[in-house]
């Protein structure tokens, strides 16, 4: 499968332009381009609209399990990647057919049952603590003192975790997530800590997310939860704590936005929803392995291959994008929450768009005059082909009193 001009999909043009780096991978490959994983591992890049939707609408041809994979004999026990591409995983990721199919009923059915009311209450007052804690210095980094604490606090609290715990899954989730030297060691943490809840609501349920997945009669183990909750975490943390950034980086640095900056509500959503279309957190995703040889894109696919889903890439495609300068407003047609029966569940989504909405409110209210500290083409993203974010977003405001 490996061809000569297959583009590694590593290094800073990731962090700086990756669209310009798409735009040149689908002028010089079309819309499937073959990459190069860590340790030259080939896969294909989908970058098309049409070809993410016909992969990821076709579970059968273009299927989760990854056992089909052709490239397991050369991936090494220490592979970076193992824990986003696993082998043998018992999760959500990779069960397919009829079980996938109960596995996501128990999972929305435990997110669905979450008051709404009650999460925008635990998302304000966590919102409100992280911006009582910076309010009275005048600048603060609104990354690493707020988007990157905020998600995982109120997801800990409605999986049944104790606040205390949040601050070590954040560590854990984020050395997983960046795919590098310390990632089996935060999957390794992740896992520990989702096992002893585990364990603590099979002995003592409560209201909470962990205890309504245990109380499922479909059979799950305790290991499969486990996996599923872990799979929930980063998920539902990395993502929303970049969609927080990336909105507010969008809004104190775009002049569509900056006259409605302090207005109404309806430039908040605006912006969230133009962050999902132009700087969607989740940029790549791993993936759908072939299940026969077939053609896609006008690539000859091989049984067992690899294929990456490059959302970013497709949401940008100039095919259904055509005026990628004007405002998306209430178009939700991206595909930043996946497509098919393996994309993000409709409450998990609820779930993400009520704390990163609520995060993003509370900054504005609570900071009326925020501004950005330092010129806007200084922010750097972390070098991730996988989730795009910002490394800091630091910003300047008149001193507050907290409440």
């Amino acid at each position: 499968m490996t061809t000569p001009d297959a583009v590694p999909l590593s290094g800073p043009r990731f962090q700086t332009d990756p669209a310009r780096l798409y735009r040149e991978m689908r002028r010089d490959h079309g819309s499937v381009v073959p990459v190069l994983l860590d340790g030259d591992i080939p896969a294909w890049l989908v970058l098309g609209y049409r070809e993410l939707h016909q992969v990821t609408g076709d579970p059968v041809l273009f299927s989760r399990d990854s056992d089909l994979w052709n490239q397991w004999e050369n991936i090494p026990a220490d592979w970076p990647l193992l824990p986003m591409i696993g082998r043998k995983q018992p999760s959500i990721l990779y069960t397919v057919g009829e079980r996938h199919r109960q596995r996501a009923a128990m999972v929305s059915n435990a997110l669905e049952a979450v008051d709404p009311f009650e999460m925008r209450g635990h998302a304000e007052r966590f919102a409100d603590e992280l911006i009582d804690a910076l309010c009275a210095e005048g600048e603060a980094d609104l990354i690493a003192q707020y988007a990157m604490l905020l998600p995982v606090r109120v997801l800990a609290r409605l999986y049944g975790f104790s606040d205390e715990e949040g601050p070590g899954l954040v560590t854990a989730l984020n050395d997983m997530i960046d795919g590098r030297e310390r990632a089996l060691a935060g999957q390794a943490h992740l896992a520990g800590s989702m096992a002893r809840l585990v364990a603590d609501r099979r002995e003592k349920p409560a209201d909470d997310v962990v205890s309504r997945m245990l109380a499922d009669d479909s059979g799950f183990s305790d290991e499969e939860i486990v996996q599923d909750l872990m799979v929930m975490m980063a998920a539902g943390h990395q993502p929303t704590a970049d969609w927080i950034g990336n909105s507010l980086r969008l809004m104190l640095t775009d002049d569509r936005f900056a006259a409605s900056l302090f207005g109404g509500r309806n430039s908040v959503a605006e912006a969230m929803n133009e962050v999902l279309w132009e700087d969607t957190p989740t940029q790549n995703v791993a993936g759908r392995w072939a299940a026969r040889d077939t053609r896609l894109g006008g690539r000859a696919v091989r049984t067992g291959d690899l294929l990456l889903l490059g959302l970013q890439g497709a949401n940008s495609d100039p095919q259904v994008r055509t005026h990628a300068s004007e405002l998306t407003g209430g178009n939700n047609a991206h595909f930043s929450f996946g497509h098919g029966e393996h994309r993000c569940p409709f409450p998990a989504q609820e779930v993400a768009e009520v704390i990163a909405r609520t995060g993003i409110e509370v900054v504005l209210d609570r900071l009326p005059d925020i501004d950005l500290a330092v010129p806007a083409d200084s922010l750097a993203r972390r070098p991730s082909p996988w989730l795009r974010g910002l490394t800091r977003l630091p910003v300047r405001f008149s001193p507050v009193p907290a409440r």
